[in-house]
């Protein structure tokens, strides 16, 4: 009967225990917590935050704009952009022809190219630039530049200039009494000194009387590189109320006296007539460019500018850096005289 009062004492015992737990049982098995508790610390976000967060917008990188041409006091460009000088797309572009006329004054045919507009009509009179090439050049010598045409036309459909007909002639204008080959001594340069009667007397009446052309002052333009620039400025001094527009691209020396390392020229005009008469009708703009490193002209086109301003002459000069003897110097010069025509 003790036995049996024991074993009972002992099992209610063990019940108790069991379902109170042990006095050390809290220290040795630790309450699992949440896992959302366990991640809401300082340091982390819980997953709905994470959900819910919204990024912060990435500013999206500005292109480098292309660097534009950079011009001097007068607004003229320093160098074409090179941008014009690419076919584009949707841009109609002309194609040089060749031709001849008959000039009266050299007793035989004369040839010239001739740039028209791609959509050239009789029904619209346009301007007309002359452009003269230089020393042993001829009517080829800027019709073989694949750029020019490009050029012109980029520059039309920009609306940087007005449509216009381009004129290139061969300029050594030998007659019976002269010079029959160009070469580097005044003999042979006289057919250059030549030219702007020849232009004035014959090629421009041509041109009037074959093309739709706007005659006249205001829709008539001449420029020209290195001789032809030279002839250029000689012609507006002779002429100086035919032309809206004159450029001189690296003029060579020789319209007045000078000296170079090719030949001594005795010069078409003395330095004190390098002037206008007053109440001459001048041309509205008259350019004269050079490079900055021009091995063939020097500082001759310098000279020009020089001499007039000391004369009065109105007109507008800049340089052309790092340009030499070159198509830097050419296109730069046209880029600019181009935006001249029909304004």
């Amino acid at each position: 009967m003790k036995r049996m009062i024991l074993i009972l004492v002992t099992v209610a015992l063990s019940v108790c225990l069991f379902a109170c737990g042990r006095p050390d049982d809290k220290a040795e098995t630790p309450t699992e917590t949440p896992k959302e508790e366990t991640n809401m610390n300082e340091n982390e976000p819980t997953k709905q935050a994470e959900l819910t967060v919204t990024e912060a917008p990435t500013d999206t990188p500005t292109p480098t704009p292309t660097e534009a041409p950079k011009t001097d006091e007068n607004g003229m460009y320093l160098t074409c952009p090179t941008s014009y000088l690419t076919k584009k797309e949707g841009v109609s572009y002309g194609k040089f022809e060749r031709h001849t006329y008959y000039s009266y004054y050299c007793n035989r045919e004369r040839a010239y190219t001739i740039l028209l507009p791609p959509d050239y009509t009789q029904d619209k009179k346009y301007p007309v630039v002359y452009l003269l090439h230089g020393i042993f050049g001829d009517e080829n010598s800027f019709a073989g530049d694949a750029k020019l045409p490009i050029l012109v036309g980029n520059m039309i459909a920009e609306g940087l200039c007005e449509e216009f007909i381009l004129v290139c002639p061969a300029m050594y204008a030998a007659g019976d009494d002269t010079a029959q080959t160009p070469a580097f001594n005044a003999e042979a340069c006289i057919p250059y000194d030549r030219f702007p009667k020849e232009l004035v007397e014959n090629l421009m009446p041509h041109i009037n009387a074959t093309y739709s052309v706007q005659e006249g002052r205001e829709g008539t333009n001449i420029g020209g590189f290195s001789m032809g620039g030279r002839e250029t400025l000689y012609t507006l001094m002779l002429y100086p109320e035919l032309f809206k527009n004159v450029c001189a691209m690296a003029p060579a020396p020789g319209m007045t006296p000078a000296k170079d390392g090719f030949m001594e020229h005795p010069g078409s005009l003395q330095e004190d007539e390098v002037r206008f008469a007053e109440g001459t009708v001048v041309p509205d703009t008259i350019i004269i460019c050079c490079g900055t490193r021009d091995s063939v002209v020097g500082k001759f086109p310098m000279g020009y500018h020089n001499l007039f301003e000391k004369n009065g002459i109105k007109h507008i000069w800049y340089e052309v850096p790092n340009a030499d003897h070159d198509m830097n110097t050419q296109y730069s010069g046209m880029f600019n005289f181009f935006q001249l025509i029909g304004k």
